[in-house]
């Protein structure tokens, strides 16, 4: 089972795309496995022949647990060293925590200090499960986040239902799960400014014309946002950087992620290199992404390495809106919608097509002065976007 994020502890087999026996060709889609993050397909890593397939579609396995080998044809098997291979990790049923006579009640304290993982300790903080009643099923009894998970599910059954509980999704429960720790660890700090929007709204009408004649796809107000923003990180390190503990981190890439909405949450697609892209590019890029992330196939290169992030919602009519930030990275950009609103041009009332900007920005990387004079440089660029962007 492939690791495809830092803190992924196991993923779920979705579907094989190759049957036990069938030749497999490197490169070619293998199978497709859902994290907590999507739904993501997985290449075979080299040629032969698919054997000694040991999960099924709808299992969760730990991540490294052998699952099936790819061999050369008459090869035979290689011999399993079960020493070291996890057994599949699944929701521990009520039943098997029931005290038996050779081991103590999974209700009593154990004794020692059992092993935990990170994030099985955050889930036991957040549904109040007391860790000396869990029995662990990872390597040498370390308590996994599926041992919190079926502890927590249990403890509820027996409390009297006050109203129906919904399960979450994995994407929801993701979300859940990385904004209250970002919230919560992050000192986040909001800059927010009033744009005029009149240049950008031009320049999109310009630009769609040659744009959706190159590559046949429709260019948005995100698309040349990406851009412009891309463009004036260049100038501004410290907001493509993330705290990495002790130091900060600073990318030499500028790889800018848009937030998406789909059925159960909301998901973050990468455009990479986005400083390095021209407006159709950018505009391919982030219709793929939309696509993919509508029908739950995002490929691990889709989520990948984000520097910064984009989350728009003037589509849905919002004028303003501070969002959070998505660790590790240092800064978020909420766009609001663009609407006509009476402004002081010269002195004199104008009507003007207005847009608000709340930069979210990580204190321990950036002060208030480095947020504004990005946010300063990033209206001067909107003011005057066919200088920044072709």
């Amino acid at each position: 089972m492939p690791a495809l994020e830092l803190t992924q502890e196991t993923g779920k087999l979705v579907a094989w795309r190759k049957s036990e026996g069938e030749p497999v060709a490197k490169g070619e889609v293998l199978l497709e496995v859902e994290t907590d993050k999507a739904v993501v397909e997985i290449e075979a890593a080299a040629d032969g022949i698919l054997a000694g397939v040991k999960a099924v579609a709808g299992d969760v396995v730990a991540v490294g647990k052998t699952i099936a080998w790819i061999i050369s044809p008459g090869e035979a098997l290689p011999k399993e060293d079960t020493s070291h291979d996890l057994d599949s990790v699944k929701p521990v049923p009520a039943a098997r925590m029931q005290p038996s006579h050779s081991t103590p009640a999974a209700s009593e304290p154990q004794s020692g200090s059992a092993r935990i993982s990170p994030k099985a300790r955050r889930l036991a903080r957040e549904h109040n499960v007391d860790i000396a009643r869990v029995r662990g099923t990872g390597t040498d009894g370390e308590i996994l986040a599926s041992d919190i998970l079926a502890l927590a599910e249990s403890s509820s059954k027996d409390e009297p239902a006050a109203a129906e509980l919904k399960p979450l999704s994995a994407v929801a429960r993701l979300m859940a799960e990385r904004t209250t720790q970002s919230w919560t660890t992050v000192p986040h700090f909001f800059v927010v400014r009033e744009i005029d929007a009149g240049a950008l709204v031009e320049a999109l009408e310009k630009s769609r014309a040659s744009a959706d004649k190159a590559a046949g796809v429709r260019v948005t107000h995100t698309d040349l946002l990406v851009a412009l923003v891309a463009r004036v990180l260049l100038r501004h390190p410290r907001m493509n950087s993330s705290w990495a503990g002790q130091g900060i981190r600073h990318h030499k890439d500028i790889h800018i992620a848009l937030a998406m909405a789909v059925d159960d949450g909301v998901v973050t697609g990468v455009i990479q290199n986005a400083d390095k892209l021209d407006l159709s590019k950018i505009a391919a890029q982030r219709k793929g992404l939309a696509e993919r992330a509508k029908a739950g196939q995002l490929r691990p290169a889709d989520i990948a390495g984000a520097t910064f992030t984009i989350s728009n919602l003037g589509m849905y009519q919002v004028d303003v809106f501070t969002a959070i930030i998505v660790p590790p990275q240092a800064a978020i950009l909420a766009v609001g919608s663009i609407a006509d609103r009476v402004v002081a041009v010269a002195g004199q009332f104008a009507i003007r097509p207005m847009m608000t900007l709340a930069l979210s920005s990580d204190h321990r990387v950036i002060d208030g002065a480095r947020a504004a004079q990005f946010l300063n440089d990033l209206a001067e660029a909107i003011h005057e976007p066919q200088k920044h962007v072709r």
